[in-house]
């Protein structure tokens, strides 16, 4: 067998969905889960019951629990969740690639504590190598099954993303590109936090008018800080952008918009994580971005009042209440 064209590292629902999506189109995929267990009910099943039931895989999806198996790869995708990535870049690091294998965030998150993105991460344990982001309105349940989607693939050396663009596109799956990485990277990180303040205008009964003027200014306040911490306008009014905000705020598929949902019947955010079979990356990324915002000096107002729910206990229909009667000003 010849070696895998693609290593994804993070067997969870975008992780095995994109799996899926390059399988289909002949390639063998190294698909690197962390768990024994987990991997060995792949292999044995070839479902992902946890993540992405009722899918099947494609036989060309090789699972594996080794990390080796993901080196000789031509391209290899960092699918975790945030909080995993530095630990699995520092196993990673130790092994021989190939010189000049680009490597591709998939992760939606900032870290905490030092803010970085996570291509900033990565650049710490692979200094000199090419490393981007793919990013963009996709759930797992839609691409798995083969709806039409686009995203777009960053790398600060746009050549590269074109060379990958081929590779990254199925006739399902449409990659644009851009070498605004920390745009494409924050887009898809802070969409997250108004996620979870729209799932909360969901729970507590509020209707479409509510929730549509809730995340207009979720997009006002998502670019002005966006820009603030180096991404470019316009990225956030494409797919990384508007186009993720719009999906992760309305979609059923969102675990953020799900989580702030049932915050808004009165759950306990520990009760709602606990019981969550995937990561609400909203949660770690509002604690991040928050602390962002203040050393940048950016007005979020959203961010604080998500911020103040999860980690303050403040009650959710206080939390959108006080947003309605802030000062009023010119729009």
């Amino acid at each position: 067998m010849s070696k895998p064209a693609m290593s994804i590292v993070g067997a969870g629902g975008f992780g095995t969905a994109l799996a899926v999506l390059y399988a289909d189109r002949g390639m063998k995929v190294n698909l690197w889960g962390h768990s024994p267990e987990q991997v060995e009910k792949l292999r044995a099943n070839r479902t992902n019951e946890r993540y992405l039931p009722g899918v099947a895989l494609p036989d060309g999806i090789i699972p594996t629990n080794d990390l080796r198996d993901c080196a000789a790869s031509e391209v290899i995708l960092f699918v975790t969740p945030s909080r995993a990535v530095r630990a699995v870049a520092e196993q990673f690091r130790t092994l021989e690639l190939p010189p000049g294998t680009p490597l591709i965030s998939c992760t939606k998150g900032i870290e905490h504590a030092t803010g970085l993105r996570m291509t900033g991460v990565l650049k710490e344990y692979f200094p000199g190598r090419p490393i981007g982001a793919l990013s963009g309105p996709n759930h797992a349940e839609e691409v798995a099954r083969r709806m039409p989607a686009a995203a777009v693939v960053a790398f600060a050396d746009l050549a590269v993303a074109e060379r990958l663009q081929p590779m990254l596109s199925t006739p399902n799956f449409r990659a644009y590109t851009t070498d605004d990485v920390a745009g494409v990277e924050l887009g898809g990180a802070l969409k997250n936090i108004y996620a979870i303040a729209a799932g909360v205008s969901d729970g507590l009964g509020f209707g479409d008018n509510s929730k549509a003027a809730l995340e207009t200014r979720a997009l006002v306040e998502l670019v002005r800080l966006g820009v603030s911490l180096g991404g470019r306008r316009e990225t956030f009014y494409g797919l990384s952008g508007m186009g993720d905000l719009m999906v992760t705020c309305f979609s059923r598929h969102s675990r953020n918009r799900g989580l702030g949902e049932r915050l808004g019947r009165g759950e306990r955010l520990e009760e709602i994580i606990a019981d969550m079979s995937g990561t609400a990356e909203g949660v770690p990324t509002t604690q991040s971005a928050f602390e962002c915002a203040r050393r940048a000096n950016v007005s979020t107002p959203i961010i604080d009042q998500v911020h103040a729910m999860l980690f303050e206990g403040k009650p959710p229909k206080t939390v959108l209440l006080d947003l309605m009667s802030r000062d009023r000003r010119p729009e």
